[in-house]
């Protein structure tokens, strides 16, 4: 993969090839200008080097993070509203909630954005008509709900999250102990597997799930596929047609018409060097330190063929991200996903159960079968998945969130 052109804005200058692409996907992601020099430093280790002159050698992204002074601690032990997951669901409902006035708190595995910081551009969003990067809009939203005094903790997990009484109870990933009266589950999806030999050994090294926007200057004049044909893959297929010298869609149905938004099957339609393979699946990726070829099988004959590959990038949907809610006798849908509101009663919910009858109404809309946790976002059974819902459930999140505060 060749070097990327030098920033001179950069704060982190990056070598280390496939070992230090996470480290190149979380600077994207948060928005941290880096240059990334491949062909430098020991082959398969990551160094970073940063402007105050100090060099981390295999680093981890908590190490990146901390030199860059993004790790921080939360300045209070309790919060009227808990999000986990900062995504567009999370960062919506933190905005409003925070100018409301509840003091809030967000916590995320990773950087802001969630799945739709990884798009290229997204052009269905209203108000950006030429279209805006998913990590720019997770950037703006991150800055708007710090002004209103949210705070937004990345490199986080909750490893131990329970409810005492009224209260929310978690232990974070660091070992710190923090409280919420209310609680919104903004987890959202991780990208489904490609279940084919080759995919984990090449890992990083040609093969990645999402659109990596981080990728596209190493795959300048190179031949790119992307396996899906929902938005998410339509998105990554025009970024890296500006940079490849071909980019191939593959879809296991027979056509992109059924899971895409015509706006962008027309705008694949119009390029010149992005083509779609229809019924065809990836059977197997091949490759030594990098990948190098694909076999494709026809989903209707069976027969499969090899094609030669610089990097394919994995877009078929996702997974509910809902493990941290498993102990919290919360009820999900046969997939995973959070049910909430009336569907609960068709999932298993009693309406006597006590939790409820005790408070003398039902779960309010997004409302979880736990009391004062909420659901919002790609995670919740029933959602419409764009980015323009995610926004729209998180701002709606607020208000129930109000009333159930009233409640108490």
């Amino acid at each position: 993969m060749p070097s990327a052109a030098p920033n001179p804005d950069a704060r982190v200058v990056v070598t280390g090839g496939s070992a230090a692409y996470e480290i190149r996907d979380f600077l994207t992601r948060a928005s941290v200008p880096f240059t990334y020099l491949d062909d430098e430093g020991p082959a398969g280790v990551a160094v970073c080097t940063f402007e105050t002159g100090v060099c981390l050698t295999s680093p981890t992204l908590e190490d990146v993070a901390r030199e860059l002074g993004l790790i921080t601690a939360p300045s209070s032990g309790h919060y009227d509203l808990g999000i986990v997951g900062a995504g567009p669901a999370g960062l919506a409902a933190a905005v409003y909630g925070a100018s409301e006035g509840l003091s809030v708190l967000v916590i995320d595995e990773f950087a802001p954005g969630g799945q739709a910081g990884t798009s290229s551009r997204i052009e269905n969003y209203l108000g950006f008509p030429e279209g805006i990067t998913g990590h720019d809009l997770a950037a703006r939203a991150q800055a708007q709900a710090r002004k209103f005094g949210a705070e937004i903790l990345v490199l986080r997990t909750v490893v131990d999250g329970h409810k005492e009484g009224d209260v929310f109870l978690a232990t974070l990933s660091d070992g710190v102990p923090v409280a919420a009266t209310a609680v919104l589950i903004a987890t959202g999806v991780d990208w489904r597997r490609l279940d084919v030999d080759g995919v984990d050994r090449l890992m990083h090294a040609g093969v990645y799930y999402g659109a990596a926007a981080s990728e596209a200057p190493g795959v300048a004049g190179k031949d790119v596929f992307i396996v899906g044909g929902g938005n998410s893959a339509g998105q990554a297929a025009m970024h890296f047609a500006d940079w490849a010298r071909s980019v191939t869609i593959l879809v296991r149905g027979t056509g992109l018409s059924a899971s895409m938004s015509a706006y962008l099957t027309r705008r694949i339609e119009d390029a010149p060097n992005v083509a779609v393979q229809t019924c065809t699946e990836v059977a197997r990726v091949d490759g030594d330190d990098w990948l190098r070829e694909l076999t494709l099988r026809d989903t209707r004959s069976g027969r499969e063929r090899s094609v030669p590959a610089h990097a394919v990038f994995v877009c078929i949907g996702g997974r509910p991200r809902t493990a941290s809610t498993r102990d919290d006798d919360v009820i999900v849908d046969d997939h995973g996903y959070l049910v909430t509101g009336r569907d609960l009663y068709d999932h298993g919910l009693g309406r006597a159960d006590p939790r409820w009858s005790a408070r003398g109404r039902e779960p309010y809309p997004l409302e979880t079968s736990q009391p004062g946790m909420f659901a919002a976002g790609d995670v919740r059974h029933g959602s419409t998945k764009r980015v323009s819902a995610a926004v729209g459930e998180g701002a709606m999140a607020v208000p129930l969130i109000h009333r159930f505060l009233a409640d108490r």
